[in-house]
């Protein structure tokens, strides 16, 4: 069967990824990669989604994908100890984390917080990994269709068995889904940083310093807005709430990046449907700012309900056939 995936953020790379090198004639339609991807931490963890059970299960998947990708040094993977910190009261081990290795924090916590605990997690680094992503869909003989803007599912050249959508914060307008809101976060790239953690708080106001490669992260910000922008204020306060958390001089930033997270309410979206002309369309979005945690998982599940709607459709067919 011939396959369409709509979008390639991480989502959309992945799903069409796993498909391709499965055998599927897998094409991806998409403006352009990554335009909220490439504005993320992307460090592994559950964060700003839902529902509990469903997204864990997701991720634990990915964890396991991700640590699997450890060796290869194009993946962009890592490995990284993240020190999670809380400013108000005793911070909850999540019950799913202590299998991982989850423990309190036992270095003296920095000033800011109260209370912390550690877990070795996956980091990727979003433009090395996303192009590992595209190398690995070419290889396996995926078709990558950018500057292709998918206005309506139900215009899309009938040649595609399967439609498979993975637009992000665009599913609002494409299928119409009132559930979705757009969670505007901004992050600031410095130079490189000496340091040995990332160092994560969700704590309003939230902050993040995530060491990578060849720089480092600070966030960041979570409003309900649609305005991609640069926020000037945000950046000044981004920049001296990590500075302080971590005691250093204020860095120069190299670049500043938003995104919009596609949170979705009702949580995130994964089922099977149909168009009117009976096509199958598998709804993959609505990861809010989970989507690299939740992406190999995610995926697989995508690939479940796609042989399902497989043997339905080959098994009606034999059916006519007789």
């Amino acid at each position: 069967m011939k396959i369409a995936i709509i979008g390639a953020g991480v989502a959309g790379l992945t799903c069409g990824t796993l498909f391709a090198e499965r055998g599927w004639n897998t094409t991806i339609l998409a403006d352009e990669i990554g335009t909220a991807s490439t504005a993320a931490a992307a460090i592994w963890y559950p964060y700003d989604t839902g529902p509990t059970n469903r997204t864990i299960s997701w991720a634990l998947v990915t964890y396991e994908r991700l640590t699997n990708l450890l060796s290869d040094a194009d993946s962009g993977v890592s490995m990284i100890q993240m020190r999670m910190y809380s400013r108000s009261g005793d911070l909850e081990i999540p019950d799913w984390a202590i299998p991982l290795g989850a423990k309190w924090s036992s270095s003296e916590i920095p000033t800011a917080f109260v209370s912390g605990f550690t877990l070795d997690v996956p980091l990727m680094d979003t433009a090395v990994y996303l192009d590992y992503l595209v190398r690995r869909f070419n290889r396996a003989g995926g078709v990558l269709d950018l500057c292709k803007h998918v206005f309506d599912l139900e215009g899309l050249d009938s040649a595609f068995d399967v439609i498979v959508n993975c637009t992000g914060i665009g599913a609002r307008t494409l299928v119409s889904d009132s559930d979705l809101e757009p969670h505007r976060g901004q992050i600031v790239c410095v130079p490189k940083l000496n340091l040995a953690s990332a160092i994560v708080s969700d704590d309003a106001p939230l902050m993040y310093a995530i060491p990578r490669r060849s720089d480092c992260v600070f966030g960041g910000t979570n409003d309900i807005s649609d305005d991609r922008a640069v926020d000037d204020d945000a950046t000044a306060r981004i920049i001296d709430e990590c500075s302080n958390v971590l005691s250093i001089e204020k860095p120069h930033p190299i670049c500043v990046k938003v995104g919009l997270r596609p949170f979705r309410r009702t949580g995130v979206r994964l089922e099977s449907a149909r168009l009117t002309d009976e096509r199958p369309v598998i709804h993959n979005y609505g990861h809010g700012g989970s989507g690299f945690t939740l992406s190999w998982g995610c995926a697989e599940e995508v690939f479940r309900l796609a042989i399902e709607t497989f043997l339905r459709v080959t098994s009606a067919r034999s059916h006519e056939t007789n």
